[in-house]
């Protein structure tokens, strides 16, 4: 029998919207509302818009040993953090490959929250149990069924979110967080997001949800705030050069290799495949993750290949795209994808096959858009 889909807290707000539900790894999530996906991304971009993001999975570690246990799992250095603090990295296997990309937030000095993807929490938390078991003091908690995430994203986000409470949001630095009462509901909200956007995701028991949702879309209607779902997510990501698990790396990519060696602390701590990243940073990564414009008329889609027709066949496909679609702020067609690390240089030229017709790209450096400071 098939598993069924699961819902999160706000299924009934979402179909009440109008919004377009879809299986999402195993989540029955709106892909778009009736106003379209372009809309839902140009609020984000000149607004505000709020995402569903209750699918992502939180697990705890806490104890006397769980810095030790954090240390060993990710490649950043989680002892610079203080409480309230919080940071981006990976999880990697021995061979260097990356598990999953997550945040990191320190609530205690023995207590951390390790907010992870949708796709692998259950590989995740069984990764993580199997690295506790082996330290003293350390106790897991996978606290996913009991939270709702609730993403509130663009410039108004803030002005927004500090009408519903008395907590100083502004003065909140980017990754950090504070627990506050919003619209009367404690939430843990962390100026985070996956958008290139200002915001905060708002953390608080599953139960709650509906209403802290209702509450936000209430005082957000006169300044146009309005629900966006996973289609705009993808464009707002993918404009703001952030990666997805599952496309732009898995276990078979390192750091390295999908751009991330600013995550790795060599010289900070032992953790789970430092050994190989080492040894890959000493030789050079053979390939990367490159971002890259469509010149001509084309859409780079995940899968196409990425080819050099002055090869022999079946030499010409050099690489494969991870990621692309239409950037709405950018103004044209971008993407993502590994090529050699020869050819993986800003300005280099690129020709993706799409469909059976090669389109010219060029690679890009940075992200293809970055929010006004």
């Amino acid at each position: 029998m098939a598993e069924q889909t699961a819902k999160t807290p706000l299924f009934d707000a979402h179909v009440a919207s109008g919004g377009k539900m879809v299986d999402f790894f195993g989540f029955s999530l709106p892909v778009s509302y009736p106003t379209g996906i372009l809309k839902e991304h140009r609020a984000v971009r000149e607004v505000c818009g709020m995402f569903d993001v209750s699918h992502m999975g939180e697990v705890a570690i806490s104890g006397p040993g769980a810095l030790a246990c954090v240390q060993k799992l990710i490649t950043n250095d989680a002892a610079k953090l203080g409480d309230g603090r919080a940071l981006y990295t990976v999880m990697c296997n021995e061979a260097g490959g990356i598990i999953d990309d997550c945040i990191v937030y320190r609530r205690a000095a023995d207590h951390y929250l390790v907010v992870v993807n949708a796709a692998t929490r259950e590989k995740d938390l069984a990764w993580i149990r199997d690295h506790a078991n082996r330290i003293a003091g350390v106790t897991v908690t996978d606290e996913s069924e009991a939270t709702a995430l609730i993403a509130v994203q663009g410039p108004r986000a803030v002005a927004i979110l500090s009408a519903l409470t008395a907590s100083d949001l502004a003065a909140v630095p980017r990754f950090a967080f504070i627990t506050a009462d919003i619209a009367g509901i404690a939430c843990m909200a962390a100026r985070t997001g996956y958008t290139g956007e200002d915001g905060f995701e708002l953390s608080c028991a599953a139960a709650s949800a509906p209403a802290l949702w209702a509450a936000i879309a209430k005082a957000g209607q006169k300044s146009g705030l309005i629900p966006a779902g996973l289609g705009a997510r993808d464009t707002l990501r993918l404009e703001a050069r952030l990666h997805l698990y599952g496309q732009d790396m898995d276990e078979a990519t390192t750091p390295y290799e999908a751009g991330l060696g600013w995550v790795v602390k060599l010289d900070a701590k032992d953790f789970c495949g430092k050994a190989a990243l080492i040894a890959q940073k000493a030789a050079g990564p053979a390939r990367k993750l490159v971002g890259f414009r469509m010149q001509g008329r084309g859409i780079a889609r995940p899968g196409y290949a990425i080819v050099d027709r002055a090869l022999s066949p079946p030499g010409d496909v050099i690489g494969r795209v991870t990621s692309g679609t239409t950037g709405p702020t950018v103004g044209g067609a971008i993407g993502l994808g590994y090529v050699p690390t020869p050819r993986a240089s800003p300005g280099d030229s690129l020709t993706i096959d799409c469909r059976g017709k090669d389109v010219s790209a060029v690679i890009v450096r940075g992200p293809f858009y970055k929010a006004p400071q």
